[in-house]
């Protein structure tokens, strides 16, 4: 019996640093691809940033073929300008996996923090030292948005193979998760 193999790209996305990361699944076996950043000169001009995220987006899936794309949601904060900056940053990068057909997920920091360290309130460095044990990698990325964003693609398999089964196979509506898990009914 062979085993399927998928792909998946995690985004950490950022107008002055986007973070990616692969994992490769093989049966249950996870492994790193590739993760790096895409940095960007605080004068360049935010549209021509922009452009570079959606071409940077399309560059990896022609080159690696993922099956789908987790990113990051953006957390909130008090500037508003900088948040704005950001939404931007994430729907281009969604776009940009739309337009080749990828399905998109979306998890909250606290949620990839919870998937991959137990801890929602792990810092950025705890975050790391896990995905190093699960990948078996033992160099550090020189950004930490290059970890965020492979813990961003650990999350999304985490959170498809886990006990309530694939995110792909959301019920529709509450009568058919009813129908498709009547021992969860009190």
């Amino acid at each position: 019996m062979q085993k399927t193999t998928k792909i998946i790209l995690g985004v950490d996305p950022g107008t002055l640093i986007m973070g990616y990361g692969l994992i490769k699944l093989t049966g249950k076996e996870m492994e790193l691809i590739d993760m790096g950043v895409l940095k960007f000169s605080a004068k360049m001009d935010t549209y021509e940033r922009l452009k570079k995220i959606h071409s940077k987006i399309i560059e990896i899936t022609l080159q690696y073929h993922p099956v789908c794309f987790a990113i990051e949601a953006p957390f909130f904060g008090k500037n508003v300008q900088s948040m704005l900056k950001l939404g931007r940053a994430q729907g281009v990068a969604i776009a940009a996996a739309m337009h080749v057909g990828l399905d998109v997920f979306e998890y909250s920091p606290k949620k990839i923090k919870q998937s991959v360290t137990g801890n929602g309130n792990a810092d950025k460095e705890q975050v790391m030292k896990m995905l190093q044990q699960l990948l078996k990698f033992s160099h550090t990325p020189s950004h930490f948005d290059a970890s965020d964003a492979l813990a961003v693609a650990v999350c999304h398999h985490f959170q498809e193979s886990g006990p309530l089964g694939s995110t792909k196979t959301k019920p529709k509506d509450w009568k058919e998760f009813i129908t498709k898990n009547p021992g969860r009914v009190k």
